[in-house]
C-alpha cells in the first residue's frame, strides 16, 4: 500500500521531521544497493532509538505498512532494495558502542555502527573483533547480522554468527525481544540469536548486539604467492591447510585481477603471474615466524614462481587494499556484472577453478574469480553489457552452470552474501522442498502480516 498523509505526519511524530522523508532525491538514494537493481520506497525513515523503531513496527503493523530495514547498504544480493516498496528504515542513527568489557572480552553495539569502528575501538583496548568483510569500512554492523557477513579472517576465525552472544530486536508487531547471553555458555531454549543473524532483516529489526571478543594477536605477517597457474594456486591451499598451518587470511586473486590492480602494488609482478595468493598469518612472533618458513617451503614445492614477505604494515596495506576495491575496479572490464559468492569444500577448489575457466570459454564472457580460498568461497564476477540481450542471457546461462556444477561438488550458492532477491530462484535448486516450507512456516511466526523485508529469501 503506499503511504497515505495522515500515516506520514504519524511517523513524522514518532522520529520527529527531520527524520522522515519521501522527497524524490532521497527515495532514490535508498533505492538500491550494490546490485544496482532499484525499486522506490514510499519513504524513509530514521529511528534514533529501540522505543521509536517499536512505536514504528506497531504503527505498520496496524496499518500493513511493508518496512525494509537497511544499514549502509552495501548488500549484493538486493537483500535491503524495496522491491515492493513501503518504508525503508534506516539505521545509520542507532550507532553507539555502549561499552567494551575489556574483563568478560565483550561489546555492545547498536546496529548502526560502522564495523572498522567496531575495530579501531576494541583494538586500542588491546581486543580483536575478527570478522572483516570488504566493505568494513562502510558496511554497518545491523547489516553483517542479517547477511551473517564473513571477510577474508573467517578461514581462521569463523563469521559474524560466531561472535554474537546475544541481541535486543523488535518484531513486526513491535514487541521487544532480548534473545541469547553474555556468557561464554548457555543452552536455555531454542538458539534465536542464530535464527536472526543471517535472517536478512526478514524476520524483526536488530537494535543491539553483544559480541565476543579475542585477544588482540600479538603480531601478523602478510606473504604474497605468485604462480603460473590458477591449478597451482589452488592446490597449494589445500597443503597449506593440511601440512602446514591455517593462516588467519588465504585469499587468492586470477590472471584477469592481477592485469586490473598490478599498478596499485608497490613491486613487480613476477613474469608469467597468472595468480596470487595473499597470506596473513597471526599469534605470538616465534610461531608466526616458523609457520611463515613452512609455508613459503611448501609454496615453492608447488611450484610457486616466488614468494614475498610485506617489509612493513605500509606494503601489506597495498596488498589488501589492491584486494578490497577489486569488486568496484571490475567495471573496468565491462559496464555490468554478476557477482556469485558460491563455496566449495576446499580440496574442490582446483575442480572449481577449471569449471569457471570453461565457463569462460563456453560462454565468450570475461569471467574474473578472487576470493577466500582458505574457507572454499569463491567471488566469481560474470562480466557483461546488460544493454546487449545476447550478452545478458549469455550471462544468465553462465550463472545456471555455474550454481550447477558448485552444488554438484558439494558446495552452496552463497556464503556471505545471503539470497536476498537475486538468488531467491536459485533457493531450491540447494535446499529441499520441505526446508523451505519450515521456513516460511518461522516467517510466518515472527511476522503473520509479510511486512518486514517481504521478497526476500523465497517467494
Amino acid at each position: 500500500m503506499g503511504l497515505s498523509g495522515s500515516l506520514y505526519r504519524h511517523l513524522q511524530k514518532i522520529s520527529g521531521k527531520l527524520y522522515v522523508t519521501r522527497e524524490k532525491e532521497e527515495l532514490l538514494c535508498y533505492s538500491y544497493d550494490a546490485t544496482g537493481a532499484s525499486f522506490l520506497p514510499d519513504a524513509i525513515i530514521f529511528p534514533g532509538s529501540e522505543n521509536e523503531v517499536a512505536r514504528i513496527l506497531r504503527l505498520a503493523s496496524k496499518e500493513k505498512l511493508i518496512v525494509v530495514p537497511r544499514g549502509a547498504g552495501s548488500g549484493m544480493t538486493g537483500g535491503s532494495v524495496p522491491v515492493k516498496g513501503g518504508l525503508v528504515m534506516v539505521t545509520s542513527r542507532m550507532n553507539k558502542i555502549f561499552d567494551v568489557d575489556e574483563n568478560n572480552f565483550l561489546v555492545r553495539v547498536q546496529p548502526g555502527v560502522i564495523v572498522s569502528d567496531i575495530h579501531k575501538n576494541v583494538e586500542e583496548k588491546g581486543l580483536f573483533y575478527p570478522p572483516d568483510p570488504a566493505s568494513s569500512s562502510v558496511c554497518t554492523i545491523g547489516g553483517n547480522i542479517g547477511e551473517c557477513a564473513g571477510g577474508p579472517r573467517a578461514v581462521k576465525y569463523g563469521v559474524t554468527r560466531d561472535y554474537v552472544l546475544g541481541l535486543r530486536a523488535v518484531l513486526p508487531s513491535g514487541e521487544i525481544i532480548q534473545t541469547g547471553v553474555s556468557t561464554a555458555k548457555g543452552v536455555a531454549g531454542y538458539d534465536l540469536t542464530r535464527l536472526i543473524v543471517g535472517s536478512e532483516g526478514t524476520l524483526a529489526v536488530v537494535t543491539e548486539i553483544t559480541l565476543k571478543l579475542l585477544r588482540k594477536p600479538e603480531t601478523i605477517k602478510t606473504m604474497a604467492v605468485f604462480f603460473d597457474s590458477m591449478q597451482k594456486a589452488a592446490k597449494t591451499v589445500s597443503g597449506i591447510m593440511k601440512d602446514a598451518t591455517v593462516p588467519r587470511c588465504v585469499e587468492y586473486l586470477d590472471a584477469s585481477c592481477l592485469d586490473i590492480v598490478k599498478d596499485s602494488l608497490s613491486f613487480d609482478l613476477p613474469e608469467g603471474s597468472k595468480a596470487m595468493l595473499i597470506l596473513e598469518l597471526d599469534g605470538d612472533i616465534n610461531s608466526v615466524e616458523k609457520d611463515a618458513e613452512n609455508i613459503k617451503k611448501l609454496c615453492f614445492f608447488h611450484g610457486a614462481l616466488d614468494v614475498l614477505v610485506a617489509k612493513d604494515q605500509t606494503q601489506a596495506q597495498k596488498l589488501w587494499d589492491a584486494r578490497k576495491t577489486l569488486s568496484q575496479v571490475l567495471y573496468k572490464i565491462a559496464n555490468n556484472k554478476i557477482n556469485e559468492d558460491i563455496v566449495v569444500p576446499i580440496d574442490k577448489i582446483p575442480d572449481m577453478v577449471k569449471v569457471i575457466q570453461e565457463i569462460q570459454r563456453t560462454s565468450g564472457l570475461k569471467v574474473v574469480s578472487f576470493g577466500h580460498a582458505g574457507d572454499g568461497n569463491i567471488h566469481c564476477n560474470i562480466m557483461y553489457n546488460k544493454t546487449d540481450k545476447n550478452e545478458s542471457e549469455r550471462a544468465e546461462k553462465a550463472v545456471d552452470e555455474l550454481f550447477n556444477a558448485t552444488l554438484s561438488l558439494g558446495g552452496t550458492i552463497t556464503g556471505e552474501h545471503g539470497v536476498g532477491m537475486t538468488k531467491l530462484k536459485y533457493l531450491p535448486l540447494e535446499i529441499g522442498a520441505t526446508q523451505i516450507e519450515l521456513m516460511k512456516g518461522i516467517k510466518k511466526v515472527f511476522d503473520p502480516q509479510n511486512i518486514l523485508n517481504p521478497g526476500k529469501i523465497f517467494h
